[in-house]
């Protein structure tokens, strides 16, 4: 059974776990629309994907 040769602190410990944080996702320029989208996601402004239009807009309807 493994035992560790010396105690290790609390400090210790939480240093390791203090590295573990998330980064903000990378944006890249729809060429349709210009705007910023997730990489290798549909724009979620014009509905475009590669060249493709994937997400059609419904219609308004005047009340």
């Amino acid at each position: 059974m493994a035992v560790p040769k010396s105690k290790v602190s609390k400090q210790r410990r939480n240093k390791r776990a203090a590295n573990w944080k998330l980064s903000a996702p990378n944006l890249s320029e729809c060429p349709q629309c210009h705007e910023l989208k997730q990489s290798h996601k549909v724009c979620p402004f014009c509905g475009y994907y590669k060249g493709e239009q994937i997400v059609v807009e419904k219609e308004k309807k005047e009340e």
